[in-house]
């Protein structure tokens, strides 16, 4: 199985990956982008944790991003797991970063309960038993619920937060009462969400949601962000959390 190192920007990040397995996306920097606002505002001992982590790549910006001194990942699929432990090396950042090997279904070593000040998550798009399944076990495990379930993230990410934490996800604007329904009933209060559009005028494709652990419960809906502009060029709220200059 052939592997891919890329140079990924952020700082001088560098993440070894498999082109025949599932690569990462925008959602996946946005995701990143948008959780690193949030620990920016935390202490410098903020902990966090990335649910179906892949190849380690949310835990890499985000080490680029904030100062937390401790950020996890979680990966059920060994290759994966094995890549982002190889990532963490490479990027010499195994004192910031751990990864485990696990399912998010049951998962929750009691030393981690209720120990994390932020949790994210890119769960599968698609629901179990909806859609064509990839004949590639680990891309079908990445785009649909064949391991895991959106209520199976849910609740990890609420057994892992403290009381107040944050939870961060990525999903469809499809899914959006699946998200809120169980989210609420994992007593994650829904608290801003961000919808992403390709080009301005057109459907959001990407939706963005912040939970507070036991929070009141009042929504924020956030400036819509669009990844183009009508030209084609990419968004100026792009090129930011890309850091890169138009």
């Amino acid at each position: 199985m052939d592997l891919r190192l890329d140079e990924i920007g952020f700082g001088a990040l560098r993440l070894l990956q498999c082109p025949e397995e599932f690569c990462y996306g925008t959602d996946t920097v946005l995701l990143a982008g948008y959780a690193a606002e949030a620990a920016r505002k935390q202490k410098q001992d903020c902990r966090i944790m990335d649910l179906g982590t892949g190849t380690g790549i949310v835990p890499l910006i985000l080490s680029h991003k904030t100062d937390a001194g401790y950020i996890a990942g979680l990966e059920l699929q060994e290759h994966s797991y094995m890549l982002a432990r190889r990532n963490a090396i490479l990027n010499q950042l195994t004192d910031r970063i751990r990864f485990f090997h696990g399912d998010v279904n049951g998962f929750c070593p009691q030393e981690l309960c209720g120990t994390f000040d932020l949790v994210t998550a890119n769960p599968p798009y698609i629901k179990g038993n909806c859609g064509l399944e990839s004949r590639n076990r680990a891309k079908a495990a990445a785009r649909q619920e064949t391991s895991g379930s959106l209520e199976d993230f849910i609740c990890c990410a609420a057994r892992l937060l403290k009381d107040k934490g944050e939870f961060f996800i990525v999903h469809r604007p499809s899914r959006l009462v699946d998200l809120c329904e169980s989210c609420r009933a994992f007593r994650l209060e829904p608290k801003e969400m961000l919808f992403v559009s390709g080009k301005p005028e057109t459907a959001p494709n990407i939706l963005l949601m912040r939970c507070v652990k036991n929070g009141k419960r009042q929504l924020r809906i956030a400036q819509p962000l669009y990844v183009h502009n009508e030209d084609g060029s990419y968004s100026e709220r792009i090129l930011k959390i890309y850091e890169k200059t138009s």
